[in-house]
């Protein structure tokens, strides 16, 4: 079953809460803190555009790659509303294939990289990523922390009833593989009023630090930076969300 087809028109009403204003702040602070130019960056993972689109308007030149191409068409759709122009390039990142080289930042977010399940394709990514950066550029990208999808995700159920869209949320956790599967059944109306039922299935890899440390290592990567849930402080063991700051 293919993630992110159906619910990639939904995404967005079900995303309304996330501070995307926030996240483009603590990318500019990161930028700033490591003192490096940026005019160009190299989005993975970029879904919807809802970093990319504004970080368009904010005068950087930026090509998103997705897996998804039904989230790419909604990302066109905003970005034409908007009177705003995308480089758009329908791509598996765990197969990371872009031609223009010497950019300033390269950048992953909202856990793109736990859909990446197998050891060598994220080694991939990231000798990819190292070899397209100019030296001393920026290579920024999150997880979901392994304590977020094996304790707070992991064998639980979330769901929410909306006026137009109720959404069930069923997650199953494998300790030994360390992957979480995620059964999601979402119920949308339609103009008529009645609910339309679709399901996807989600599945993440639980990443520990010094996993993704060990794999930015074996590909190239030395000065490399942790830190948790948007501050500039170690993660704690109950961050949900830890980032990487490595620089080429």
């Amino acid at each position: 079953m293919e993630q992110y087809s159906d619910f990639a028109f939904i995404y967005d009403e079900l995303m309304n809460d996330v501070d995307y204003n926030g996240w483009i702040k603590y990318i500019e602070e990161i930028i700033e803190k490591e003192n490096v130019k940026v005019q160009n960056i190299l989005e993975l993972a970029c879904g919807t555009g809802n970093l990319t689109i504004p970080l368009t308007k904010k005068n950087y030149d930026i090509a998103g790659i997705d897996i998804s191409d039904q989230m790419l068409n909604v990302a066109r759709e905003k970005a034409e509303k908007e009177g705003v122009e995308l480089v758009l390039l329908q791509q598996d990142i765990a197969e990371l294939d872009f031609d223009v080289t010497n950019l300033d930042c390269i950048l992953c977010a909202c856990d793109g990289f736990n859909y990446i399940t197998y050891d060598d394709d994220l080694e991939n990514v990231f000798a990819k990523s190292h070899e397209l950066l100019k030296d001393g550029g920026l290579f920024i990208f999150d997880i979901s922390s392994h304590y977020k999808l094996s304790t707070i995700l992991g064998n639980n159920m979330h769901g929410e009833n909306r006026e137009d869209i109720s959404y069930l949320w069923q997650n199953y956790f494998d300790d030994e593989q360390n992957l979480i599967e995620m059964e999601l059944a979402f119920f949308v109306k339609d103009a008529n009023g009645k609910f339309d039922k679709f399901e996807e299935v989600h599945q993440q890899r639980a990443y520990t630090e010094d996993e993704i440390i060990e794999s930015l290592q074996i590909s190239g990567f030395t000065d490399i930076k942790v830190y948790g849930d948007f501050t500039f402080e170690k993660p704690k063991k109950n961050s949900e969300r830890i980032f990487f700051v490595c620089k080429k």
